[in-house]
Formats: structure tokens, sequence, C-alpha cells
């Protein structure tokens, strides 16, 4: 049984307000109990009540997915409030926050816990954990609100209703929230609420305005480069080109003579250089001279290919499914075989990475856009000398992650500034090229491939898959302690997206190398799944046209996943496949079982003087329950054209040992222009409820190689497809 506990909330706190919530039951531990200030009571850290009205505690990142307003009605639902009555903010880092799905996920299977008691936001989980948890939140403190009341008024708490953040009871009388949060707070709150069946959703399930929305169209918005503090000087960086070498001297004799330069600090890698502004701060960091340690990786794009591809020359890593008789079904049908390949890339956010830290009187806090705040206070308490309960992380709006944002060098920087200048703010900011040459990137893979058809249908597939491992990459970087602890035997990241699809292959062999001693690599959108998928859905249209079947008809025929099917047949029904096509356009289809998650595209192009051009394209996608149907079409329309630009141009190559592109001229994104118009159909399978911000990356690729080879009867195994083909 959960008893009332004061919890340390940060800039959640509400001077005199009340914080009600539900301490859910797969939280391992409960904080221990802090002080707050006088008249500050919290029974559990997700609602807060004052005289000003009520605050929602959302500790998942905003990065333009729309989280804070989906968490939000989750809450506000049970709470009987409507999103215009309540404010919206993030909240403390807090172990309190762990995100439930994250720390026991089985994404990776074969490891525990890979990513221990951390509160991030990732990986399609934040509605995932918020789910259940974060709707018996409002549901508790709706009950302790309506027992107050009952208390008051004298009457059955059973005769009162609720709404519009007001309780009534059968004679039109009415109490706010506001009045009753006080007595609220002394009401032992139910351990396990009982929550609104579906039927009786007001907010959920219907498209909401986003809550961030109005800050992001008037600019004020605070992202991590916006936060204000008095006397803040700033910074940049500059790290070894060549990743993971070491910093073996520099000379800064020139950069500490400039004007407004205040110090130059060495770490490990490299230096941190403090002036009075950003310019100030890039200018002198150009005219800094180093000696570098050179990288254990190859100094070319070519001699990192010829690793990847060397492995398959190697034992196996793992084998990650062996079904069947492979090489007997291949040797006794038509065979086919080829190699796929795709480069490394880039996170590429529109916002540079930035960390502020300001460390007084034995008190650090951090102001950073991040996807791991537990992750960024033990960094600054490490690294600051301090305990973790004298930092205070301020998790701001982002400007994109994508995986990036769990890295935390630029916390890691902004907390030796600070250290460096104590009692006064620092603001660190990469360059734009800096930040590309410090990216832990998408891994560069390959992927090998025998098959055979027999009587119109696949008959046995051999998947070889290399690349290397980002567990392995992770750790090599840790700032500070191993939050993943052990390494896995097998890193099931290598193969996500080529081991779990449902065909129903009855000769089936997916095989794991793992090329050592390359670049630093890291989770970009949809991981692992956005690499293999492309490998499995472009041989599976290979399949399909070696057995002269139609590549829809195919997949349905060895489909044993029923929502697999319902996405297939719906993208297949509203894009009228095996219908009339307009004159000069062809089409291509491509399915993923990613996370959990069947989602189908179809891509409609033409190829012109000009290039190729995409005219259209439809995705049907099954989310279990729709919480936001506007979110989610917009957030797998972005997912899906992060995915094509990725296919189309992205790609990051190295020569001299050193990360070629710098800017967005040299590591190209798809124009507004060139994005088709992305019709979305939503399904609703059952009761589990699945993310939805990677649902459209992974088959994007496909979806467009397979186009273009139907309308130009060239089969393109290399990424980006801009290497091959011109695009309009």
């Amino acid at each position: 049984m959960t008893t009332r506990r004061m919890f340390l909330l940060g800039s959640a706190a509400v001077a005199g307000g009340v914080a009600i919530g539900f301490h859910d039951r797969w939280l391992e531990r409960v904080p221990r109990e802090i002080n707050l200030a006088p008249g500050q009571t919290a029974l559990t850290p997700y609602v807060i009540i004052d005289a000003q009205g009520i605050t929602i505690i959302t500790p998942r990142a905003e990065m333009g997915q729309g989280i804070h307003t989906t968490l939000a009605a989750l809450v506000a639902e049970e709470l009987d409030v409507s999103l215009e009555l309540v404010r919206v903010a993030h909240g403390a880092a807090s172990e309190l926050y762990t995100n439930s799905v994250l720390h026991g996920t089985r994404r990776f299977e074969g490891w525990t816990n890979p990513l221990a008691a951390t509160q991030g936001t990732g990986g399609q989980t934040s509605t995932r954990d918020a789910f259940v948890k974060m709707r018996k939140a409002g549901a508790a403190a709706r009950s302790v609100l309506v027992q107050a009341a009952a208390r008051q008024w004298g009457v059955n708490a059973e005769s009162l209703t609720t709404r519009d953040g007001a309780v009534f009871d059968m004679a039109g009388q009415r109490l706010d929230y506001m009045e009753l949060a006080a007595a609220a707070a002394a009401i032992e709150p139910p351990a396990d609420p009982p929550l609104k069946p579906p039927a009786e959703w007001k907010l959920l399930g219907q498209s909401q305005a986003r809550v961030d929305m109005p800050g992001k169209c008037t600019g004020t918005a605070q992202y991590a480069i916006d936060v204000p503090l008095d006397g803040m000087l700033f910074a940049t960086v500059k790290r070894n080109p060549h990743r993971g070498g070491r910093m073996l001297g520099y000379d800064a004799t020139r950069a500490e003579q400039m004007p407004g330069v205040e110090r130059v600090v060495p770490m490990e890698d490299g230096v941190i250089v403090v002036a009075t502004n950003t310019w100030y701060a890039f200018k002198a960091a150009d005219t800094i001279t180093f000696d570098w340690e050179p990288a254990a990786y190859p100094p070319t794009s070519d001699g990192h290919r010829q690793r990847v591809d060397g492995e398959f020359e190697r034992e196996p890593y793992f084998t990650a499914r062996d079904r069947g008789d492979v090489e007997a079904a291949i040797a006794n049908a038509t065979s086919l075989e080829g190699t796929y390949r795709v480069p490394y890339l880039a996170h590429a956010t529109m916002e540079p990475l930035n960390a502020t830290a300001h460390l007084r009187d034995g008190q650090l806090d951090i102001w950073a856009g991040n996807q791991n705040p537990t992750k960024a206070r033990l960094i600054g308490a490490t690294l600051a000398g301090l305990d973790k309960d004298a930092v205070n992380v301020h998790t701001t709006y982002m400007g994109g992650g994508f995986g990036r944002r769990f890295e935390l060098d630029d916390v890691q920087a902004a907390v030796l500034a600070a250290v460096a200048v104590p009692g006064k703010p620092v603001r660190v900011t990469y360059s734009r090229e800096e930040d590309f040459a410090q990216d832990r990137f998408r891994p560069m893979a390959s992927a090998k491939f025998r098959a055979a058809v027999a009587d119109g249908k696949p008959v046995a597939l051999d998947l070889k898959v290399s690349a290397p491992s980002l567990f392995v990459s992770s750790k090599a970087r840790q700032v500070v302690g191993n939050e993943h602890g052990r390494l896995p035997e097998e890193d099931r990241s290598i193969v996500m997206g080529a081991r779990s699809q449902k065909y129903g292959f009855d000769n089936l062999r997916v095989t794991a190398y793992r090329p050592e001693d390359m670049l630093p690599v890291g989770w970009w959108r949809s991981v692992g799944e956005s690499q293999n998928c492309f490998f499995y859905e472009s041989i599976m249209d290979e399949l399909a046209h070696a057995a002269g079947a139609d590549p829809l008809e195919m997949r349905l025929g060895l489909l044993d996943h029923e929502p697999s099917r319902q996405v297939l047949a719906s993208v297949a029904e509203m894009s009228n496949w095996g219908g009339a096509v307009p004159e000069g356009r062809s089409r291509g289809l491509a399915y993923a079982l990613a996370s959990g998650q069947a989602t189908a595209q179809v891509i409609e192009i033409s190829r012109g003087d000009d290039g190729i051009r995409l005219h259209r394209a439809w995705v049907a996608v099954d989310v279990g329950v729709a919480l936001d149907p506007r979110n989610i079409e917009a957030q797998v329309q972005g997912a899906m054209v992060f995915g094509l630009s990725a296919a189309i141009y992205g790609e990051v190559t190295i020569a001299d040992g050193i990360v070629q592109q710098s800017n967005f001229d040299s590591y190209r994104l798809l124009r507004l222009s060139q994005v088709p118009p992305i019709e979305v159909r939503v399904h609703e399978s059952g009761e589990r409820i699945k993310g939805v911000g990677e649902a459209g990356t992974p088959a994007a690729a496909p979806a467009l190689g397979n186009a273009i080879f139907a309308a130009t009867g060239q089969r393109v195994r290399e990424l980006p497809f801009s290497k091959t083909l011109d695009f309009a």
C-alpha cells in the first residue's frame, strides 16, 4: 500500500500547491522523503493543484512529437478537466519517473534492463509506459477531491459528480478543485482507482490542440538555447575529430588573447572555450592548434565498408533465427542472391547541441533539451563532486532528438565549464560543424542474402546482417558509470527488424555479424529496424518478381499475423493497388513489423528528364489504441519523411579519419517541394497500446526502392538512392 510522501518536484513544484497522483506498482524504488518548502504537499508527483489552477506533470521529453499533450490528456481524462484548464510541465529528474517500458524492455531480447532505471524518452515507449499509470494518477486525484467535497458537504461521495475541474452535488452546488486541494491532501489516495471505460472518454480518442503549439507559434516556447540567466558566459567545444582518440596536446595562446575569451578548459578529447558571447567562443576555438591521437577505425569510408563486408568471412556473432533446412531448400529451387548496403547516418537535429550549467553554493542546475534527465543528473553530480540530490535538471523543449540527445556530451561539457567558473552560469553551444563531427551515427551495415522460390512462392531465405554493436559503442564512451550494466552476449539491435517479421517461411535463417573498431554509433530513429526493414522488404520484392507473384498477394499469403494482414489490405485499398495507375507512374509496396507495430506503405513515383519524382504516398498503421488521431497522423507523416530523406540523400562519409559532412549543404534533407501528399489510415487492433513516433520510418526506404524497380527495372541495393539516380 502506498503511503503519503513528500517528493522533490524541482521546477514542477508550485509554492503552496498540492501534488496528487498515483505511485504505480511498476516502480521498484520510491525516493526518500525530502522536505519541501512550507505549504508544499506531495502525495505523488503527477498532479499539482494551487490557487492558480492545475498543473499536470508529463515527465517525457517534448521534441515535437506531441507527447506532452497526449500524456496530459491521460491525466485530464480521469480528472474530468479540459486541457484548456491545465498547465503542463516536464517535471524534475527522478527515478520516480522511470520509464517502466525502457526499464524492463524486451526490445533487445536476451538482455535484462538495458537502460536501467532511466527517465528516458525514446523507442516509442512514452505512451506505453504512461497509458495506465498516468490515467490512474488522474483517477486517484479525482477520488480524493471528491472525498474532500463529500466531507465538507456531509454527504456520500457516491452522490457527487465532477466536470470542468469542479465537484458538484445533486443540488448543483459546486466546489472547485482549487478550493478542495488542501483538504484532499490529508486523504489517502486509493491504491488502484478504477478507470473510465473507453465509451466514456471525452478527451482520449479525440484530436486535441497541442499544448506546446501556442508557444512555438508565437516564439515564446523556451528551448535550452533560449534560457536567459544573469551574468551568463558562453562556450563551445572542440573535440578530436578522429573519434575515440584523445587530445595529446594543444596550443591556445592566440585564443586566450582574443577579446571576450575568459578561459580555455581542457578535456580528455578536446577543449571548452569560455567567452562573453558565443561568437567570440566560436572564433577563438578556430585558432587553437591541436595534436590529436589518431582513431582506431579505418581512415576512409571504403575501409569501413571493407570491414563490414569482410565480417561475413568470419565466424558469426550469433544466429537469431534458424528453422527448417535452408541449404536443401535453396539447392532444390530457383535461387537468387545479392548484397544490400546502407551508410552511416547523422541525426541532423535542427537545434544544435547545447546545454547550460550553473554551479553555486553546493548546488548545480542544468538546463538542456535531453532524452534522459536522470542520466544528466548523474553526470552533473559526478563531474561536480556533488550528491545527486544537489543537482536539478531542467528539461526544455528541443529542436529534434531522434536518439541523439540520449548521449548528453553537451551536458558533460556544460558541467565541466561550470566547474571551471563557479558562481557563473555557462551555456555551451556546439557549432553546426562540431555537431555533425561529434555525432553518434546510425550504423553502416550490409546484408547478404540467398533465397529461393518454387511454385510461385518463396520457400527459403538465408539473411546475414553485419553492423557494429550499439551497446559496445555506447559503453565505451560513458562519461560516468555504466547505466547499461554488463554488455549483452547478443546485441539484438543488429537484427532488429530482420528477426521479427511475421512471414511464414518454412526455411529461414537470420545471422548477425559484428565488425569492430568503427565510428561511434548510437540510437537513431527506429534503430536497427531502419536498415533491416530496407534489407528485408527489398528482398521480399525481389522474391515476388522472381516467383512471378503480385508483391501484395505474396505477402498476404505468407503472413500469419492478423494486424499485419489488416494494414496491408488497408494500404492496398487506399492506393487502389492492382488498379489503374496514372500514365508514367509506378508504385512500390513495403510492410514492416517494427517495435511490435504493423505498418504498410505504398509510394507512387514517376521518372522524368529531371529525375525521380514522388507523387503520392499511403500509410496504414496499427497503434493498438488511438489516443489522438491527428497527432498520430502527423507523427507517421513526419517519420516517413525522415525515412525518405535518409533513403534518398542520407550519407556520412570519412576521409583521413574525419567525417566529411559538416552542415546541411553537405548532408542534404528533403525539401518541402519534394515531399508527396501522405495519406494515413489508423488501425486499432486491441487494448494494448503501441507507440507511434518511429512507425513511419522503417518501411519508407523499401517502399521507395520497390517503386524505383517498378519504374526503371533497376534494383538499387545501396543507399542513398541519389548515388545511383537523380531526383527531381
